[in-house]
């Protein structure tokens, strides 16, 4: 099946604490043909050290960043990053960023980014043209950068933004290749996410419009499993956070940061956390296709908090079985 999926990836479902459990998951889904490999913003080890190490170890597996907060690191130091794990892994690379929650901000800033839109505009901007070996003098509101990276070869880098709301989406429009989602409904993705892009494009005058990469999550259902039990330790504290609970709102669920219980339920019967048979989450799979997504990220992290890794990687492979058939 290697190399056969042209729209559905894998994340590595945690962060993590040592390299040996990435580097088996990653050659599990390498070898399940999955289009590519993303890590979220890891605390513990860091994450484009986790991705440097797994790619000197599995060398030439597309990877990504799902997302990196751009808090934690200048612009300048940002593309340098994402062309260094391009060019050690052979592979291209999308270096996907995001500003955190507002609690997480201020714990780092001392406040949260008062103009969070102008924030990203600019720190995307910046590693963008720095990617593209431009000469970039830039003093902003939030980022001054006034040198040219020094060369060096290199597969493509795309540069993407997370995406929860229409804001962002329409930046993203604006200045980036990518707009990454998560734990976002495939109806809104369509109806509220992408007509901003597209006005985003429009409006900067852009000859392409960004694509779309979005990670689901998803546990089959099997006897005696707890369903509730994974949808809370895979998005527990999102359904706890205000960003997140005003967008699945703005999706039409029925969510409060004070019930992540509820929410979790609310999850699974809408179908944002997939589940049932393999073949049923495929048809969640489609259905991101069907609203525009180009890449379709497989999440297992609940099982992978709940059960196991053995767990986990079971699931996958009988999703991406399924999800074969229409990739």
């Amino acid at each position: 099946m290697s190399g056969t999926l042209k729209h559905t990836s894998a994340i590595f479902p945690v962060q993590p604490d040592e390299l040996e459990p990435m580097v088996e998951f990653g050659t599990f889904a390498r070898d399940l043909g999955v289009r590519r490999l993303w890590l979220g913003q890891s605390l513990r080890l860091e994450t484009h050290l986790a991705l440097a190490a797994f790619a000197a170890r599995v060398p030439g597996v597309p990877l990504g960043t799902s997302v990196a907060l751009t808090i934690l690191r200048h612009p300048y130091q940002a593309a340098v990053e994402a062309r260094s794990i391009s060019a050690l892994s052979g592979a291209p690379y999308v270096a996907g960023f995001g500003p955190g929650a507002t609690s997480f901000q201020k714990q780092f800033l001392g406040e949260p980014y008062a103009k969070p839109l102008r924030a990203m505009t600019e720190y995307v901007s910046v590693v963008r043209r720095l990617l593209d070996s431009a000469q970039v003098i830039h003093e902003g509101e939030y980022f001054t950068s006034t040198s040219a990276m020094l060369h060096v070869p290199a597969p493509a880098v795309e540069v993407g933004l997370g995406v929860l709301r229409p804001g962002m989406a329409r930046t993203v429009g604006e200045i980036a290749d990518v707009a990454i989602t998560w734990l976002t409904p495939h109806w809104y993705i369509k109806d509220q996410l992408i007509p901003a892009i597209a006005e985003g494009a429009r409006n900067a005058d852009r000859a392409t419009t960004p694509r779309v990469a979005s990670v689901v999550h998803a546990a089959l259902a099997r006897p005696g499993r707890n369903l509730r039990r994974l949808a809370f330790a895979a998005a527990g504290p999102h359904l706890g956070s205000p960003h997140y609970t005003d967008m699945l709102k703005r999706g039409g669920l029925s969510v409060d940061p004070r019930d992540p219980i509820r929410g979790a339920e609310e999850l699974i019967r809408e179908q944002v956390f997939a589940t049932g048979t393999a073949e049923d989450v495929a048809k969640v799979v489609r259905a991101h296709r069907e609203a525009g997504v180009d890449e379709v990220v497989i999440n297992v992290c609940g099982l992978y908090f709940a059960e196991g890794p053995k767990a986990a990687a079971r699931d996958l492979r009988e999703i991406l079985e399924a999800v074969g058939a229409d990739d």
